[in-house]
């Protein structure tokens, strides 16, 4: 196979949608080598997260040349591209909630994976003008597409009830996570990470620091329970401010700290040294942290409803995200109980093997051949 993918995520963002393009063309590009890889993105940029497209020669990456594509690169990537890919492929994934506009019109089959559509639920979080793009791209790339993949069943039911798509033409295919948290068994911290003075004993958070992941209920619920620590990986600005001054307001500078741009070799250390990984967040596509916490044998904390069963399955401790009561109550009952401490962390271990690099490549090419086979 001949398979394209849009990879500007893949080059430019370092969060979700950046990872999970990466993971795709890795896992793909490794797992199953005879198919060849084609890259396409408006820019290219030094990215150490993808130092492996230098060692697949399955891989060709592809940008704007001329000086008009240069200049438009955003024409170039919903539009111009078109021509190319009809030369070049078979099948082209549109990894982050978008297609080519007329791509339908080509003879090249087409893929898209929508990966949640928060901004129809909690439409309050989001601009009004953002809200409207996302509408139109991703209903768009819905309708154009041979196939959608749904990283969840919530997502998937959520494409049904919004968008009104047939349940036929949506496949879930579950995320996997960076080889780093899934390849290490858990260890004593990596003299490395010494620099971040990381406590003997902390919770955990990772995640962008918005209002959607409720990180405050964490800090609040911290701040009533004197002898726990909290370590927070994550960006953010309005909301993170607000957690800041909560913290400073209330005297939990020693214990609640803030850490940014991690490198993922370092970011799965904070996971193997933590004591319990806590998702508080509202709403998710799928929640990939959880999964990385699962993998790193790090009992989680996390929402009921949505997705999260999902991706904590069975072995996890569901709250009400809204209130920091019950994260209170369910870190002492894992501070109190070790055999439901050690049966979190090895059940959860055990459910996350669904979620292999070899399991998540595999549900992909038969997406991928299922598509091609389509007359």
């Amino acid at each position: 196979m001949r398979i394209g993918f849009d990879a500007k995520r893949a080059y430019l963002n370092n969060t979700g949608l950046g990872n999970y393009s990466r993971d795709c063309i890795r896992i793909l590009s490794d797992i199953f080598p005879d198919n060849s890889y084609h890259l396409y993105s408006p820019k290219t940029v030094e990215n150490p997260r993808l130092v492996f497209l230098n060692e697949r020669s399955n891989i060709t990456s592809h940008f704007p040349k001329n000086f008009i594509e240069r200049i438009f690169k955003g024409f170039w990537r919903s539009v111009l591209i078109k021509k190319k890919l009809e030369s070049t492929i078979d099948l082209y994934h549109g990894l982050s909630n978008e297609l080519p506009f007329g791509i339908q019109l080509t003879g090249v089959k087409s893929i898209v994976t929508i990966h949640d559509l928060i901004f129809i639920r909690y439409p309050e979080l989001y601009k009004r003008i953002d809200r409207q793009i996302y509408m139109i791209k991703f209903q768009k790339a819905c309708r154009s597409a041979d196939m959608i993949i749904a990283v969840s069943e919530q997502t998937k039911s959520d494409i049904i009830e919004f968008f009104g798509m047939p349940k036929e033409k949506i496949k879930v295919v579950y995320q996997s996570c960076a080889p780093v948290f899934q390849n290490r068994s858990r260890s004593k911290l990596n003299p490395d990470i010494s620099k971040y003075n990381l406590p003997d004993d902390y919770l955990l958070y990772v995640g962008s620091v918005e209002e959607r992941k409720n990180l405050i209920n964490i800090i609040k619920a911290v701040h009533r329970m004197p002898k726990e620590n909290l370590i927070v990986v994550g960006n953010g600005k309005a909301y993170m401010k607000r957690c800041r001054d909560y913290v400073l307001d209330n005297g939990l500078g020693t214990r609640v700290k803030f850490h940014s741009n991690v490198p993922t070799d370092d970011l799965a250390e904070f996971y193997y040294g933590a004591k319990t990984f806590i998702y508080p967040s509202t709403f998710e596509g799928f929640g990939i942290p959880i999964l990385e916490a699962l993998f790193c044998k790090t009992p989680v904390i996390t929402s009921r409803g949505g997705c999260f069963l999902e991706s904590g399955g069975p072995y996890s401790i569901y709250i009400d995200p809204h209130d920091p009561s019950e994260i209170v109550d369910a870190v002492h009952r894992l501070n109190s109980d070790e055999i439901l401490r050690d049966n979190m962390i090895n059940e959860g271990f055990k459910y996350a093997q669904k979620f292999t690099d070899q399991n998540v490549a595999s549900n992909l090419i038969r997406v991928y051949q299922s598509v091609l086979n389509q007359a």
